[in-house]
């Protein structure tokens, strides 16, 4: 799923919002430097995501023989090449 921006950018502030409201936590940088790097984290396993959803397309694509995209066969081959896409990354 593809979020905007400015998704992500809310996304990180109420990530941060909820660390500042733990007690175990202490804030020993900037908060705006914490959110931003929240966002960073949180484009990059977006990103990560998008890639894996690719390749598990992909693959599903180039099968001998067309798969319709919501047929339970296809869903079982997605979720299949999904999962050794993410144990290739160690996610």
């Amino acid at each position: 799923m593809r979020l905007s921006r400015d998704k992500v950018n809310v996304l990180a502030r109420a990530v941060a919002d909820a660390l500042k409201q733990m007690d175990e936590v202490e804030f020993i940088e900037d908060p705006n430097t914490i959110r931003q790097e929240t966002r960073k984290i949180l484009e990059d396993l977006l990103n990560n995501e998008a890639r894996i959803d690719q390749s598990a397309r992909q693959k599903i694509e180039s099968q001998k023989r067309t798969i319709l995209e919501g047929s339970q066969e296809w869903d079982i081959l997605y979720r299949k090449y999904y999962n050794e896409e993410v144990k290739k990354l160690g996610v």
